[in-house]
């Protein structure tokens, strides 16, 4: 039975992780009319490619002398538009269990349930988890007052948000969520920020006009009870110890990566990476495939490239699956007019 509340979908195949290779998958999976729905913990596609180095040049992406990671998310991203998949981001998989009918239900750690006969692990190194700040009572506050993400913007509707961090994230949510709070603070530990410029100039054009408050140093406390914040304490070494009011805090110090729930799904692990079959990168549960750098494999490399060529047989091993009564027909794109039709390419 659904959980209550619980916003339900289902779908031919649930890709876990929206990089380059879950994103290239997709388009695998559209050549066989196979619809995809994508689960990541980011709040957009593109993995360690949008996250790590977006402005990073790549020079191993075949016939592209080069490429930056976001040009080649967005390229990926054209590549599928064709194929209509449905993305739900700032998710992470949180339980997944397999069904009478033979096909496996995941849920999300927000409630969103996906129903598949597949499921394929391509979430890179793990999940994107947030660095936390080293600071007494952290607990006592999270999830209440203090977050790492924004899920919804109407949460902060309203609210006196204090915003910890100098690189893209904290800068976008300072523009991006200035015009539904009733006070703003972006507090960070120089005077110097990490993020791309255009946005930098529009948080200080934000500050100019007194619409954000700017803190300069290191946060020493958190002050509040009952977990709401009340303000937090910084230090810094022109005016010491000073407060700055907030009822909300959004923490961005970064990303590390874990495995997370996956780990707990059953499945055989080597060096916390994914065993797989090279023939078709299934995993010793049958209808669950990994491919990317989780799984592993003897002569596994972890390139783009490789997880490209993983996704393609991975792709027809899942169609079995999805329509075990229908005969799969090996097609190449340059001469199938079925495919071409898809496409859009006459």
């Amino acid at each position: 039975m659904p959980d209550a509340g619980v916003q339900s979908h289902k779908t031919d195949v649930i890709i876990v992780g929206g990089g380059p290779v879950g994103l290239f998958a997709v388009f695998e999976l559209g050549l066989l009319g196979l619809s995809a729905h994508v689960l990541d913990i980011l709040d957009r596609p593109g993995g360690q490619c949008a996250e790590l180095y977006p402005e990073k040049v790549i020079l191993d992406i075949p016939s592209r002398l080069k490429i930056t990671g976001q040009e080649l998310v967005n390229d990926l991203m054209s590549q599928i538009e064709p194929f209509h998949p449905t993305f739900h981001f700032q998710q992470m998989a949180e339980r997944l269990e397999k069904l009478e009918n033979g096909h496996w239900r995941l849920v999300t750690d927000v409630g969103t349930a996906i129903e598949a006969p597949v499921v394929v692990i391509a979430g890179g190194g793990g999940s994107f988890m947030p660095k936390k700040p080293k600071l007494e009572r952290l607990d006592e506050f999270e999830g209440k007052s203090l977050f790492y993400s924004v899920r919804k913007m109407e949460q902060f509707r309203g609210k006196n948000v204090l915003i910890a961090g100098g690189g893209d994230s904290a800068l976008d949510w300072t523009v991006n969520l200035n015009p539904v709070v009733s006070g703003m603070s972006l507090v960070h530990r120089r005077n110097e920020f990490r993020g791309m410029q255009a946005t930098v100039d529009q948080m200080y054009a934000l500050v100019n006009a007194g619409k954000v408050n700017l803190a300069i140093g290191d946060i020493v406390k958190l002050n509040g009870e009952n977990g709401q914040l009340r303000s937090v304490t910084l230090k810094s070494t022109e005016k010491g110890e000073f407060d700055v009011a907030c009822d909300t805090m959004l923490a961005f110090y970064g990303l590390t990566m874990k495995l997370g729930p996956i780990a707990d799904w059953g499945i055989n692990m080597e060096n916390n990476r994914v065993q797989v079959s090279t023939e078709s990168f299934e995993t010793s549960s049958p209808g669950i495939f990994c491919i990317g750098d989780m799984c592993h494999y003897p002569g596994k490399l972890k390139l783009i490239l490789s997880g490209f060529h993983e996704s393609a047989l991975m792709a027809h091993a899942c169609f079995h699956y999805a329509r075990p009564n229908q005969k799969l027909r090996f097609e190449h794109t340059t001469s199938s007019s079925a495919i071409q039709a898809k496409l859009g390419v006459s």
